[in-house]
Formats: C-alpha cells, sequence, structure tokens
C-alpha cells in the first residue's frame, strides 16, 4: 500500500481507487501540470485531497461554486482535516482572519473563488504562505472557447507568478479538443499533459506534448505528441487501442 492509499484509507476507508484517480494523483503528486477530465460524480475531489494530504502546506483550491466550497469544507472538518473558505459575501475581517489561519495555523486547503484572486489582500497573504499545489476546478471557465467563460479565471495565471515551481491541477467534467488546449495554455502549463475519463468510468485517454512557449500576450504550443488511448475494464488481460480518440 503507498502513501496516497493509506491516505484515502485513513480518511475515507476506501481500499482502492477508481479509474483514472490514481493517475491523476500521481501527476500531481510528482510535481507536474496536470489536466484531469472526470464526469460529474467521477471522484474528482479525491484527485487533489489526497495529494495534497501526502505533502507539506496549503492546497489552494478555487472554484466558483460557493455552495461546493462550503460542502467540501464541511466535509473535510468532518473527517479531521482542516479547511477554510474565502468567498463573496464575507467581510474583510473574516477573509482576513481566515487567511491568517492559512499562514499561522496549519490548514490543508482553502477554497477561494475566482474573483477574490485580484485582491491586493489575497495577494499580500499568499505570498506568506507555504502552498503545496493550486487546484482549479471547473477549468474550462478559463477558456474564451468554452460555454461558460468566467474573465476572473484568467487571473490565475498571475498567481502561479507569484507561485514559482508550484504545480497546477485543473479539474474539469468536459471540454472540446480547442478548450483542452486553452486551459493548458492559459495555466502556463509547463507541458502538455491530460487525463480523460469516459462517462462509462473504463476509459482515459493520456496527451503528451513538448514544452509549451509563452510569449507576452500570445501562445505558442509547440507539435503535440499524442499516445494511444488505452481502454481497460477489472477483467481486462491488457490494454487494448480504441479506434476513437474522442
Amino acid at each position: 500500500m503507498n502513501k496516497y492509499q493509506e491516505i484515502l484509507k485513513q480518511y475515507w476507508g476506501y481500499d482502492s481507487f477508481r479509474d483514472l484517480q490514481e493517475e491523476i494523483i500521481t501527476s500531481i503528486g510528482e510535481g507536474k501540470d496536470t489536466l484531469g477530465l472526470m464526469p460529474t460524480g467521477g471522484g474528482k475531489s479525491i484527485t487533489f485531497q489526497v495529494p495534497a494530504l501526502a505533502q507539506e502546506g496549503i492546497c489552494i483550491v478555487i472554484t466558483p461554486l460557493i455552495a461546493l466550497m462550503k460542502d467540501q469544507v464541511q466535509n473535510l472538518r468532518k473527517r479531521g482535516i482542516k479547511a477554510l473558505a474565502v468567498y463573496s459575501g464575507m467581510t474583510r475581517q473574516e477573509i482576513l482572519t481566515a487567511l491568517e489561519n492559512c499562514i499561522f495555523g496549519d490548514y490543508k486547503f482553502l477554497y477561494i473563488s475566482p474573483e477574490r484572486l485580484d485582491t491586493e489582500i489575497f495577494r499580500t497573504k499568499l505570498k506568506a504562505m507555504k502552498v503545496s499545489m493550486i487546484t482549479v476546478d471547473e477549468s474550462h471557465c478559463i477558456s474564451q472557447w468554452g460555454y461558460d467563460f468566467r474573465p476572473a479565471y484568467l487571473k490565475i495565471a498571475e498567481i502561479r507568478a507569484l507561485l514559482p515551481g508550484i504545480p497546477v491541477l485543473a479539474l474539469t467534467a468536459t471540454a472540446t479538443p480547442e478548450v483542452v488546449k486553452d486551459i493548458q495554455a492559459r495555466l502556463d502549463f509547463r507541458e502538455e499533459n491530460v487525463f480523460r475519463m469516459s462517462s462509462s468510468g473504463k476509459t482515459w485517454r493520456i496527451w503528451y506534448g513538448k514544452r509549451i512557449t509563452r510569449l507576452k500576450n500570445c501562445c505558442i504550443s509547440y507539435e503535440r505528441y499524442r499516445a494511444a488511448p488505452l481502454s481497460m475494464s477489472a477483467t481486462d488481460d491488457g490494454p487494448k487501442k480504441s479506434p476513437n480518440y474522442w
């Protein structure tokens, strides 16, 4: 049993991960920028909660869903894991107290709405935090090619610049090939690295690519290399090539 399985067992009571979870966890745990495409109900939260618990420091979780923030913070606290959230509607003192706790209170998760990333108080306090990783939920919102573009997501690249070397895990339920490419470019991925699960939970696709070079006001992505998709099930003897990429 590896360290991730031990954490899963300790806090969630499960003996093994669901399809694709461990692959994503291993990737982000190795410090690689990672994009995970998993359907709703596929267990996305485990893919950042487990690796964050395996590392020192706090995980910054960026999500536009306030109800999800509150629900996940509550569930983590029930498991004895220190987590908090910063979102619209909180007073300045409430926000200040929460951010101070992230610096001095040995918290493991800070959930924050994308609109709060551009505030002076957050950026000032962020510099004093020991951040282990950044998670971007609903990451399709960063792409103007997507159906739910939110300009505030574009500030995430600036946050990355304040935290050099800290890996980012981007998560979304679905994305077109254009959006997949755009997410990685706008989040300043060092390399293309995508894991995809089908709605059946039985297949996943892994994309690899050369380094993404980002220039001022533009992005150049060099030729990508695509691994053959794999299709596996619990009864398969080994991976089989799938005829379709998407």
